[in-house]
């Protein structure tokens, strides 16, 4: 991209200006705390660089001045007296003891360059593992941290990758990129533009668009289009907003959407209603998924899902007959165990009724720099590179995506094999209380390394778990940043406002770390010169970036038409084959299914019915909800005023049945472990047999020595470690338990 390319809107006032006692500041809203989002706000601070008060920016063509209440209460959340605001360190003999000792920047450091350093000699620097949260902006600084320091091992503690990677991974793998829904938030005049078509019906498959807000999709463009008379069909349990007003609601059974998709694949291919000629011209493996498909009549794939058969039909159809058709989809397709071929049968819907890299449809996403994957991979030593944890797994991991497994991270830091791991870095994760499936395990594993430091904004039940050297992190109120990796397609500006404590950015803090471990790869004197850095490709400076942004890219349509898909330059897609592969090549050779195919999640009623007879009912978990972004938040009043306590929703009618009453606390238990939780007691869960939870709870008001009670509190005692066959995917979303009451003084 040339600096001469890029779309900009005029603005009716700079970046920053005076309005009153204000000085108001425009920028990007994204994390820390935790949003995938980015949106346009104004930020408000008084006379002494105090953040009074945040709106949203009416000039942002993707958020239009609307904002979600965590956005809204970032005064709280920046000036919350529990924020961490310096450096803290503990004997590592008093870990998991609230005996912290504040320490200078300098002294921190010092103290994880001679421990790192140390392990580094001793045992080779891929015995230190570098941990990143969801939803942060630190993919290029943590994983260019990793790197340099000589690690191959970046990633998380999440199962599986089973966030956003699996259908990356799998539509990476079999079309060459990644697709997402045109909504026409790649152009400034959004659903006015000229070229853009709106879709006819979309697809809202295992996603809650209102309140996650996920992946650089605004939730609220739902209901814009549907106000502008585009159909909806929502694949969700439970009866959520959006689902209330579909046309056309399917309340699916948690983790057998691969199961829905193939029966609707069933009926579009036997009627002969999909696109034909985009099949002839584009795609590869028809027949072999017409075969295959068979095995998936409606009627059967009604039995699965426990979604009546003539509402699948229908579907079906709705979806053959739009011209063009969208897809919003989200965490449900990831957090089942074979997420890869869910994804994979998802997709074909929409590829073979021809709604890819078309107005309205489906498109590869238009970045500026495509550095969410990480960035600095020339650094690691070549020697490095086969020591990466799980790749000679889970071939998949050799797709362009540079993470270790979580999965055999866990196993290794158990067992010593291939090697031991002596260190972590985690950086603005909370991995028990969040994504470690089985958080004692998770526990268990990482207190055997030898030296920990964690980032983050808060105390957390990790933090206080874990680790020995703690550094207090900035909020994107403090930091000055950029936007414009992840999927977005618009080039936007994070602005410091405020200074709280000694709080630092994650990237000044890696920089400062950078520094001191491999100084050739940190040449920069400020975070700001990085972003230039990673900025040169377009053509801007930061600081010129700022006064423009937000910058769009100029978006055009049918490029596997005209040759801009492939390196080649030739018409088609970046596959061996040059087509969309419904057979994969790929998975082929990596000893997978080609096809898509559906697997009953292990345990469930159907393929572990003694068990279910024991713990009756499917759970699901993981559902955002609108104060808390995963385990964060718990200490902000507000936002913990609107969902006080971790809930269970049940159906009225299981409820009357268990002898159980509205707002009772209760044990939620399986084979793997319980955790106490609050019923809430709703009609949303169509099905009684389905029950839906909170997850990732602790208390801030708990005991600190006993991590803030996340091991009474968090569902994740009822998850296990269990990837699928390709390595991504885990079944977070689907599993079975049985509800019972607390006995006198639980």
């Amino acid at each position: 991209m040339e600096k001469s390319e890029g779309i900009t809107i005029p603005h009716e006032k700079p970046w920053r200006y005076e309005e009153g006692e204000y000085t108001v500041t425009r920028g990007s809203a994204w994390s820390g705390p935790g949003c995938h989002l980015g949106c346009g706000v104004l930020m408000y601070t008084d006379k002494d660089g105090k953040l009074v008060k945040v709106e949203g920016d009416p000039e942002n063509p993707m958020t239009d001045g609307r904002l979600c209440v965590r956005c809204l209460d970032m005064p709280e959340i920046v000036n919350h007296k529990d924020r961490l605001t310096y450096p803290m360190k503990r004997a590592r003999a008093d870990r998991g003891k609230n005996r912290w000792e504040r320490v200078s920047w300098d002294e921190a450091y010092d103290i994880v360059e001679r421990e790192f350093n140390a392990i580094k000699d001793r045992y080779g620097a891929e015995s230190v593992v570098f941990i990143h949260g969801t939803g942060r902006d630190i993919a290029p600084w943590q994983s260019r941290l990793c790197w340099s320091f000589g690690s191959p091992n970046y990633g998380n503690v999440l199962s599986g990758n089973a966030c956003y990677l699996p259908r990356v991974a799998g539509m990476a793998a079999t079309t060459g990129s990644f697709w997402i829904a045109d909504v026409a938030q790649h152009f400034p005049d959004r659903f006015d533009h000229e070229g853009w078509t709106m879709p006819e019906v979309m697809f809202v498959w295992g996603n809650n668009p209102l309140i996650a807000n996920s992946d650089g999709f605004f939730g609220h463009w739902v209901i814009d289009l549907m106000k502008r008379g585009m159909k909806t069909v929502v694949i969700d349990p439970r009866v959520t907003f959006l689902a209330a007003k579909a046309d056309l609601h399917l309340p699916i059974r948690p983790g057998t959407d691969a199961a829905l998709a193939l029966g609707m694949l069933n009926v579009i291919i036997n009627e002969e209603i999909y696109d034909k000629e985009f099949v002839d011209c584009w795609c590869y493996g028809f027949d072999e998924l017409k075969e295959r498909v068979q095995e998936y009549p409606a009627g059967r794939v009604a039995e699965i899902t426990w979604i009546p058969e003539d509402k699948i039909v229908r579907a079906a159809r709705m979806l053959a007959a739009a011209k063009p058709a969208t897809l919003q989809w989200g965490l449900a397709i990831d957090m089942t165990r074979e997420a890869i071929p869910a994804g994979q049968a998802i997709a074909a819907l929409f590829q073979i009724t021809g709604n890819i890299d078309c107005p309205g449809g489906l498109v590869p996403p238009a970045e500026i720099m495509a550095y969410s994957g990480g960035w600095g991979r020339d650094l690691l030593p070549p020697e490095q590179e086969p020591k990466r944890l799980g790749l000679d797994r889970y071939r998949l991991l050799q797709m362009g995506f540079k993470q270790s497994s979580p999965d055999v991270l866990i196993e290794t830091m158990e067992t010593g094999v291939p090697y031991e791991i002596h260190g972590a870095h985690f950086q603005t994760t909370n991995g028990i209380a969040c994504m470690g499936a089985d958080p004692h395990r998770v526990y268990n594993a990482f207190n055997k390394c030898d030296f920990i430091v964690s980032v983050d904004l808060f105390m957390t039940p990790t933090i206080m778990a874990l680790a020995d050297v703690v550094l207090p992190a900035a909020t994107f109120a403090e930091r000055n940043g950029i936007r414009v990796g992840d999927g977005p397609q618009r080039g936007e500006v994070i602005n410091k406002v405020t200074q709280i404590g000694e709080c630092k950015s994650d990237m000044q803090i890696n920089l400062e770390l950078g520094k001191r471990f491999n100084p050739e790869a940190w040449p920069w004197e400020k975070p700001e010169e990085m972003f230039t850095e990673l900025l040169k490709p377009t053509g801007y400076s930061w600081e010129e970036l700022r006064e423009e942004a937000p910058v769009y890219l100029p978006v055009e349509y049918y490029k596997y038409k005209t040759g801009k898909m492939r390196n080649d330059g030739q018409p088609g897609f970046q596959t061996a084959t040059g087509r969309i592969e419904l057979w994969s090549t790929f998975y082929n050779a990596a000893e997978l299914d080609p096809l898509p195919y559906f697997e009953e999640p292990d345990p469930g009623p159907g393929s572990t019915p003694e068990l279910f007879e024991q713990y009756p009912l499917v759970l699901t978990t993981g559902a955002r909800n609108w104060s808390y972004f995963h385990s964060e938040h718990r200490q902000i009043e507000r936002l913990r005023r609107m969902h006080p306590d971790p809930i269970v929703q049940v159906h009225p009618d299981k409820l009357a049945e268990l002898g159980m009453e509205d707002g009772e606390w209760v044990w939620i238990e399986n084979q793997n472990g319980r955790a106490k939780i609050k019923i809430e007691s709703t009609p949303i869960l169509t099905d009684p047999r389905i029950v839906a939870c909170d997850h990732a709870w602790w208390r801030p008001e708990g005991d600190p020595e006993k991590f803030f009670d996340v091991f009474e509190y968090n569902i994740n005692n009822l998850m296990v470690y269990s990837p699928g066959k390709s390595g991504f995917g885990s079944n977070y979303k689907t599993s079975i338990c049985r509800l019972y009451k607390l006995e006198d003084g639980e």
